[in-house]
This record gives structure tokens, C-alpha cells and sequence, in this order.
């Protein structure tokens, strides 16, 4: 059925308008206009969001980007040049944000600013630098999934808004299909030792808790239901430490131990990916190859 089932298809389910896209019905918000007003709006929003999840203090204000710039430049250590560059990131960001600000209020009281305007330029410019430097930035969590989150804003500026919706969604459904990877190796490694078995609900309900806070925005209202779900699901995986049966091996001991420390791996990325949402590929695939070596001892 899925097949048949064309991306960007809509619905509402269950009273949930949505949007279909990779095997996935996802929440779906109106959509903002194409407006500059509207660009603004959501760069701000993405912009928060980005400098929560990466790692502190590189939240640098637009007014300091020069001689933040001058820094960098003559920093020569790489440890320090390195950080230097994520400031300088964190600055280009927001000089965009505040040019952007301008052209928006210019635009309020009825001076239309035309994108062949030196403001414009610059403010692509610093989008385009800002993107450029992303490189430098760690996420705060030291996973991967950076690069999504630093270029969105960069995309709201440069493409059409049903553009970027588009690649939201598709994002938010790769999410999904991981948080499902996931879930499906947590069951096998859980079956693999009998006494692990009892997580499976527990890991059933992070699943589908973990899938709704993927797609739900955090000002959407139906967050104050969702986000309780979600936190308390959370709180009852990471508390479930069943006791060590005493007549095990040392081999089976040795194998109980390993698919313990897979469980909680596993919670652990099931959290990264329902908060960054975001895919992250690489951090999945290495969880899934180690639990295959454990699933052939």
C-alpha cells in the first residue's frame, strides 16, 4: 500500500493533519508564506534551535563579527583557531539574522529593498560565510547530525519556503526509519538474552513516543501532551535494570554484560535522534554492526 502512496500526499488521521513522505505520515503545519517576513520568522526559530543543540559559546553576537573575524584569523594554535572558527560561525549567523531584521522593518514601514540591494548581498554573504565556517562547530552531545541543523538556516534564505518545507518532512521521515532501525535491533538483542525480554514494551512505547516528538514543532500545543509522553517513556527505558541471573556462564555472563551496554546504547541514540531530529547515519550504522557481532557470538 505504501507503493501506491505518492511523497506529499495528505491526510488527516485519526484527526492529525499529514503529510506523507518515505514510508511515513508526519505531522504537517501550515505552511509560511514566501514572504520575507515569513523567512525571517523561521530562520529565527532554526536558529535557536541550532545554537541549543551545539556546544556552548559560540553564540556570538552579529555586532562583534569583525573582530571576532581578526581573531581567528591570527590564532595559529589549531586547538584554539578551531573554536575561534566556531565563534566566528556563531557570528556570521547572526549578523545575517540581524540584516535580515532590517530589511524586514525597512520593508514594514514601506521601503521595498530589492534583492540586488547591497543589504541582501550581505546578508547571503554572511548566511554563505556562516555555512562555510560550520565546519569548526561541534554539537554539544558530540554526535554527528551538524550539518543538517547549520545549513537550514542557510536554506530558508536561499530557496523557496515549499522547498525547505519539503526537505523538513523528508528529513523528519529518515528520522523515523532510524528510530525504527533502531527499535528493531534493541528487540532482537533483548530476545537474543531472555532475561532482557521485559524491555520490550518499554522500548515499544520510547519507539512510538520518540517518533511523535520527531515530528511535532515545540510550539505547537499538542507539544504539553506529547512531550510528557515522550520524557516519562524515556525515564521508565533508562530505568530498566533487570537483576543479573546467578547461574550464568562466563561466557553468557560476558554476552549479558555486551547486550546491557547495547540496550542502553541504543536508548541513549533513540533520545539523540527524537531530539536533534535529524538522521544520523553513521552513529547508527556502527550501533548496528556491533550488535550484529554480538548477535553471532
Amino acid at each position: 500500500m505504501a507503493k501506491s502512496i505518492k511523497n506529499g500526499s495528505k491526510r488527516t488521521i485519526k484527526g492529525k493533519p499529514c503529510v506523507y513522505y518515505d514510508g511515513y505520515w508526519i505531522r504537517r503545519y501550515e505552511q509560511d508564506q514566501d514572504t520575507l517576513a515569513d523567512k525571517k520568522r523561521t530562520i529565527d526559530q532554526l536558529t535557536r534551535r541550532v545554537f541549543h543543540h551545539v556546544e556552548a559559546g559560540i553564540n556570538a553576537p552579529g555586532y562583534l563579527l569583525d573582530k571576532i573575524e581578526a581573531i581567528y584569523l591570527e590564532e595559529t594554535d589549531p586547538a584554539k583557531k578551531r573554536v575561534k572558527g566556531a565563534m566566528l560561525a556563531g557570528a556570521s549567523l547572526n549578523r545575517g539574522r540581524d540584516i535580515l531584521t532590517r530589511i524586514v522593518e525597512l520593508e514594514e514601514s514601506g521601503v521595498k529593498i530589492e534583492t540586488d540591494n547591497e543589504l541582501f548581498h550581505m546578508c547571503g554573504e554572511c548566511f554563505t560565510n556562516a555555512l562555510k565556517l560550520g565546519k569548526h562547530i561541534k554539537l554539544a552531545n558530540g554526535e554527528e547530525g551538524l550539518d543538517e541543523l547549520w545549513g537550514e538556516p542557510f536554506k530558508v534564505f536561499s530557496l523557496p519556503m515549499e522547498d525547505f518545507f519539503r526537505s523538513r518532512y523528508i528529513k523528519v521521515a529518515q528520522t523515523m526509519s532510524q528510530i525504527d532501525q533502531i527499535t528493531d535491533v534493541i528487540k532482537s538483542i533483548a530476545k537474543f538474552m531472555p532475561v532482557l525480554k521485559p524491555v520490550k514494551p518499554i522500548l515499544m512505547e520510547l519507539c512510538e513516543s520518540a517518533k511523535l516528538a520527531c515530528e511535532t514543532l515545540r510550539s505547537d500545543p499538542e507539544i504539553f501532551e506529547v512531550w510528557p509522553r515522550y520524557v516519562s517513556a524515556r525515564e521508565a527505558y533508562e530505568s530498566f535494570n533487570p537483576d543479573t541471573p546467578e547461574d550464568l556462564s562466563e561466557e553468557e555472563y560476558f554476552k549479558y554484560q555486551c547486550a546491557s551496554v547495547l540496550i542502553r546504547e541504543g536508548g541513549n541514540l533513540l533520545t539523540e535522534l527524537s531530539t536533534v531530529r535529524v538522521p544520523m547515519p553513521k552513529s547508527v550504522k556502527n550501533f548496528i554492526d556491533k550488535s550484529e557481532i554480538l548477535l553471532l557470538l
